[in-house]
């Protein structure tokens, strides 16, 4: 007897279960089941069974399901992602892939993956101990490539739908006090490395984009530095590559103390010759290279213990400024600018902690207007 490709069972009142079969599964040899409970009228019912039998015909000459998923993830790396994202972006997806996910699914037939293998997939990387956040970056650059592979037509269904991730805890913030600064400050500018500290706490960029400075990124009579270009290593090579995003490209005001700090260490390069064209960056280690940021990192921390502050990251040298700008009155929007975020929204959820007394101070700001306002009406 042939066996049913489709069938529509009732289970109820306008209640029916639809069943399609698949085929078999290419490792256990099991059969497999397309089953959904539709609601409605036989001919809801009809027309779903009818929709997914063309679905799982089409399936079948799908070119995902000829292919394992370590060939479309080879072929999607090349062609999608290469060409629209920065070198160290690809390799961040390319080492995603090759430590989580193709270990345990680059066999998979394309086709034939089910939320069920990518579930467990992450399962599995929960039990080693890896972080939710690695889960969750991880599970973005598969859905990426699973969402092209849709566009291109290799799949009918997606099957990172209904995949449950780990919820990643916020981390506490951690940046500087005024006075903290102050001090960190005092014993940074006693180091060959304080101009560039300083160039980092005054104006919060990141590491990659004040590394990647050159002379020529400054406008003396306006005392401003443009933020054009970020300095990164890859492949044992220094390169300058794009800015993070279109936003942060953007011009900085610079402290009138910073613009001298600068001249002074322009002059004493220029009559020393340690930054020759075409280069030209701002700043560079005692043998005229670039600076490492790990490098830095090192020697940022040596200053730390010598001031007696507590011990941040170098990149909490960008929250220092952003903190220390709001809770001096700034306006977000203003920060928001100087810092490159995407937008005033996302610096306002950032920094959401140093808020409140911009709050308190407008209170009480309204507060001396209307009561001016009911003192002039009863004079």
């Amino acid at each position: 007897m042939a066996r049913k490709v489709g069938q529509i069972i009732a289970r109820g009142d306008r209640r029916w279960l639809i069943r399609v079969y698949l085929g078999r599964d290419h490792e256990t040899k099991k059969r497999r089941y397309h089953n959904r409970t539709i609601h409605g009228s036989m001919r809801d019912a009809q027309a779903y069974l009818t929709r997914k039998l063309r679905e799982r015909d089409l399936g079948r000459d799908l070119e995902g399901a000829k292919i394992t998923l370590n060939e479309y993830l080879d072929r999607w790396l090349e062609t999608a992602v290469k060409p629209r994202v920065r070198e160290k972006t690809c390799q961040g997806y390319d080492g995603m892939l090759r430590r989580y996910i193709r270990p345990s699914l680059g066999e998979t037939v394309l086709a034939a993956m089910r939320p069920m293998d990518v579930q467990t997939t992450y399962q599995r990387m929960i039990e080693r101990g890896l972080s939710a956040r690695t889960v969750r970056y991880t599970h973005a650059v598969l859905r990426s490539a699973i969402r092209q592979a849709l566009q291109w037509r290799l799949l009918l269904d997606n099957p990172v739908d209904g995949v449950k991730i780990p919820q990643q805890a916020r981390g506490e913030m951690r940046s500087f006090t005024v006075e903290q600064a102050q001090t960190f400050l005092k014993a940074a500018l006693a180091t060959p490395h304080g101009p560039v500290l300083a160039v980092a706490l005054t104006t919060g960029m990141r590491p990659s984009e004040y590394l990647g400075l050159k002379w020529r990124d400054i406008d003396w009579a306006q005392q401003t530095v443009s933020v054009i270009r970020s300095l990164r290593r890859l492949n044992r090579r220094w390169c300058f590559c794009d800015t993070k995003r279109s936003r942060s490209r953007r011009p900085i005001k610079l402290k009138s103390w910073i613009v001298t700090l600068l001249r002074d260490l322009q002059m004493k390069a220029s009559a020393q010759d340690l930054y020759p064209e075409p280069h030209d960056l701002v700043f560079r280690t005692p043998s005229g290279q670039p600076i490492n940021a790990d490098y830095l990192a090192k020697h940022f921390r040596s200053i730390l213990d010598l001031a007696g502050v507590p011990r941040l990251r170098l990149y909490d040298l960008r929250h220092s400024a952003a903190t220390i700008a709001l809770a001096a009155g700034v306006s977000p929007k203003v920060v928001s600018e100087q810092l490159g975020h995407a937008s005033t929204a996302f610096t306002l959820d950032t920094y959401a902690h140093v808020l409140p007394h911009m709050q308190d101070e407008a209170v009480a700001r309204v507060e001396a207007m209307l009561f001016g306002a009911r003192v002039l009406r009863t004079s």
